[in-house]
């Protein structure tokens, strides 16, 4: 397996910064606490692999984590500088850096503002303290409102933050008074997420122990619908299953992945799509910074299992599936695969057919992974 240089494809790409400075108790993303790790030589390992693409045009460039910004604000402008040497800026519409509200400092912020940086992806997850506490985090509410305040002085109007909701001992009550900050922000978008408990995390362990305490599946429904219905009313477009929007703020990269386009995935554990590939790095940052080809992994998806990402990852979106794409990308008929499948999920009040898309209904989101699982085709289609 070498690595593939293509210069006509892929608009996109995402950029792994595994360090963190705490290890969040839900977390199963590939990460490493940052004291004592070699993040010069995984940031000139980073480089080295995204030069290797030769890339020169990108419509989205994402950084995420772990988290991007326990880097120092040095390392950081290194990072952004060799991302940005070659790249035509005219054709970038959004570069997103995560970050986390209680180590932004004004050094660090100066160098994102002095960047082609323009989003900024806040992982705050609750405004509550003594829920922070509870899910491993370090900043406060307090910090959140500074992180904000500093960003909008420094210039930076597309800011998005992460909440999780359903968390250990979380109430309605709870999840309406993060609304209430959240709405008070008036940011132009945020994302927010159920808490999936995943194998290898500390919240999954206590599960296990019968030591965490979540609300209920009913409790978890109560409070999705809350969130979509508080949030529509205020003006945010819900345009994928747990991301919200204001006009002309979603988020652009993450649409790459939904309408199932190809991407570069550069660093440790990141994933890649490219030329019918989908690729996955070496995760342990050793390997990675050690391999003169850093990719792990390499499958080509079948026809089989384009069709069904097409449809899984579509779905998620709220335009969904459009057919006449569909059938022009794929070269068969929409209603001969999955006609049946999209009129039972009709009568059920959970698709919608307006003869050009399909799409999910707001009862259709909640219960997305029964209807995605009906897309799966045969093991035996060709």
């Amino acid at each position: 397996m070498k690595e593939e240089i293509d210069l006509n494809h892929p608009k996109a790409a995402y950029v792994h910064i595994p360090f963190c400075s705490q290890i969040c108790y839900y977390c199963d993303f590939a990460k490493v606490l940052l004291e004592g790790q070699p993040v010069e030589e995984y940031l000139d390992a980073v480089i080295e692999q995204y030069r290797t693409y030769q890339i020169k045009t990108l419509k989205t460039l994402y950084i995420g984590g772990g988290t991007p910004t326990a880097l120092s604000a040095q390392q950081m402008k290194k990072l952004l500088s060799a991302l940005t040497a070659s790249l035509d800026l005219s054709v970038l519409t959004e570069f997103t850096v995560e970050a986390n509200p209680g180590d932004l400092t004004d050094e660090m912020i100066e160098v994102l503002a002095q960047s082609p940086v323009n989003r900024i992806s806040l992982g705050v997850q609750t405004f509550n303290d003594r829920l922070l506490k509870k899910i491993g985090r370090t900043h406060t509410q307090a910090q959140v409102y500074e992180a904000i305040q500093k960003l909008r002085n420094a210039g930076f109007k597309n800011i998005t933050i992460d909440l999780i909701y359903a968390l250990p001992t979380q109430t309605m009550s709870m999840v309406k008074e993060d609304l209430k900050q959240l709405l008070a922000l008036d940011l132009p978008h945020v994302a927010l997420y159920s808490l999936i408990l995943e194998d290898h995390t500390i919240f999954m362990n206590r599960q296990r122990k019968g030591m965490l305490k979540l609300p209920n599946e009913d409790k978890n429904a109560d409070m999705y619908e809350y969130i979509v219905d508080t949030l529509s009313k205020k003006g945010y477009n819900h345009y994928e299953v747990s991301n919200f929007g204001k006009p002309g703020f979603e988020s652009q990269h993450n649409l790459t992945y939904w309408d199932n386009a190809e991407y570069y995935g550069i660093g440790a554990g990141a994933s890649g799509y490219l030329d019918g590939i989908r690729y996955k790095n070496h995760g342990p940052i050793h390997h990675y910074i050690e391999a003169k080809n850093k990719r792990v992994h390499e499958e080509r998806l079948t026809q089989k299992e384009k069709i069904e990402e097409e449809m899984f990852l579509g779905l998620r979106k709220k335009t969904g599936v459009n057919v006449q794409r569909f059938e022009e990308k794929f070269h068969r008929n929409f209603d001969e695969l999955y006609g049946d499948v999209v009129r039972k999920y009709i009568k059920r009040g959970l698709l919608v057919d307006d003869e050009k898309t399909i799409r999910l209904t707001n009862q259709g989101f909640e219960l997305g992974n029964e209807v995605f699982a009906e897309f799966l085709l045969a093991e035996d289609f060709e």
